[in-house]
């Protein structure tokens, strides 16, 4: 049984002392044989296609977050969009709208997002979406500025209103170690999405699920997240690996190979 971890950040800091050994023993250990190892800022877009091109199990995304705004220039766009050109690069993100972490900044944060997606469909890209607190903006955004090869809600908020709307513009959804959290309540949101619709992910090292949560994650967690689903939906582990698996290497347009 092999999983796809669709979102991860081995070009975080938590991961500096042991990424090599981490990242051999996913692989190597626990059959999680693809991840996608995602952009937030220059700096971080840079390290993710550097470590994509070193790992051959890893893909990267390249883009600039709305908490990293202060790398929002027309010289820093280019340079992700010249990032974003090389092989291995399955999207530009994460990108989006974050009013829980940056209330002043709302329009700066808007226009980001909208060159970023005029960027991915310049570039026949998908994108990834980091919406918090923002789900009336992030929607309306999409509506206006129709994204090409759509995309993913990464580590979706379970806001079921949100889904549904997610769902409608044609995106796919992603859940990550939140729905295992005791007081998540994510029975509903996630009997929402239809499987072929949904995704898996661990957005390591944070949202460790439980009964590991407060410890650094790693991709080899998603395999909780996959166990939640599983029993949400009624089905076999297995069979959600299997289907997530599929999902992200559709929406990536990664082959099977």
């Amino acid at each position: 049984m092999e999983f796809f971890d669709s979102h991860a950040h081995y070009n975080d800091e938590k991961f500096e002392e042991d990424r090599v050994t981490i990242l051999s023993n996913l692989y190597n250990e626990e059959k999680i044989t693809r991840v996608t190892c995602v952009g937030y800022n220059v700096e971080k877009s840079q390290l993710a296609v550097k470590l994509a091109k070193e790992n051959s199990f890893l893909f990267a995304t390249v883009g600039i977050s709305p908490n990293d705004i202060e790398d929002f220039s027309e010289e820093n766009l280019a340079l992700i969009e010249k990032l974003a050109k090389q092989e291995k690069i399955v999207a530009i993100g994460e990108i989006g709208l974050d009013y829980y972490w940056n209330k002043e900044n709302k329009e700066a944060q808007k226009e980001l997002f909208i060159k970023q997606i005029e960027m991915a469909n310049r570039l026949d890209l998908p994108i990834v979406i980091h919406t918090r607190d923002a789900a009336i903006d992030t929607v309306q955004i999409l509506k206006e500025h129709p994204v090409k090869n759509k995309g993913i809600f990464h580590c979706c908020p379970l806001n079921q209103e949100l889904i549904k709307s997610g769902l409608e513009l044609g995106f796919y959804i992603s859940f990550s170690g939140n729905i295992t959290f005791k007081n998540a309540k994510s029975e509903g949101p996630v009997s929402l999405v239809p499987m072929d619709r949904l995704l898996i992910e661990t957005d390591s090292p944070y949202l460790t699920p439980e009964p590991f949560r407060g410890t650094r994650n790693d991709s080899s967690k998603v395999k909780l997240v996959a166990k939640r689903v599983a029993e949400i939906k009624g089905i076999n582990l297995e069979e959600v690996a299997k289907i997530t698996y599929q999902n992200a290497n559709n929406v990536f347009k990664i082959s099977e190979e």
